[in-house]
């Protein structure tokens, strides 16, 4: 396995709409393996193929997962989503504070549906459905957000994305 460069705010493929994976084969399973090792190195909870510079319908997540003494995270039930599309979505929201690898340094709260089902196909191809509901349904609806060129301060008012983006331009130019 090997580790895959981060796409970052503002990179234009963190914009578009995904295409749809037609093939599943060895090849892919690979990359999803690929990005979920990614996700650990870099502490995330979910990342979308795009995140890593490939527009198809693909997303790696664990939210069960722990960090140990050392402050690495030991894997707790990562899952592999191809074509994820939520069919369901409660009209009960919550207000969860997000961040995400692409907009690095940063987080928000952010209002989702407290519960949603997802129809996915799995490493195999075989299709299947999650019900997800409070922390798990939000990274879900996070991710599958990226799919669709969505990120989340896409969900904030403009005037708190204008705080954060300036807060991100201010913590890269530190860096320099």
């Amino acid at each position: 396995m090997s580790l895959l460069p981060l796409r970052e705010y503002p990179d234009p493929i963190l914009h578009q709409k995904c295409e749809p994976v037609f093939d599943i084969d060895d090849k892919l399973r690979s990359f999803l393996d690929d990005m979920l090792e990614t996700m650990y190195a870099d502490k995330g909870v979910g990342l979308a193929a795009p995140q890593v510079g490939v527009s198809k319908r693909m997303i790696v997540i664990d939210a069960e997962q722990e960090e140990d003494d050392n402050g690495h995270h030991k894997k707790g039930n990562p899952m592999f989503l191809i074509n994820p599309e939520i069919i369901y979505k409660s009209e009960e929201t919550i207000f969860f504070c997000e961040g995400c690898l692409s907009v690095p340094g940063q987080r928000a709260d952010v209002e989702r549906h407290q519960k949603i089902i997802v129809r996915y196909q799995d490493k195999s191809g075989i299709t299947k459905q999650i019900e997800a509901e409070d922390y798990l349904a939000v990274v879900l609806q996070h991710e599958i957000d990226h799919l669709d060129g969505i990120l989340y301060i896409d969900h904030l008012s403009r005037l708190k994305r204008n705080m954060l983006l300036k807060k991100l331009e201010k913590a890269r130019a530190a860096k320099d």
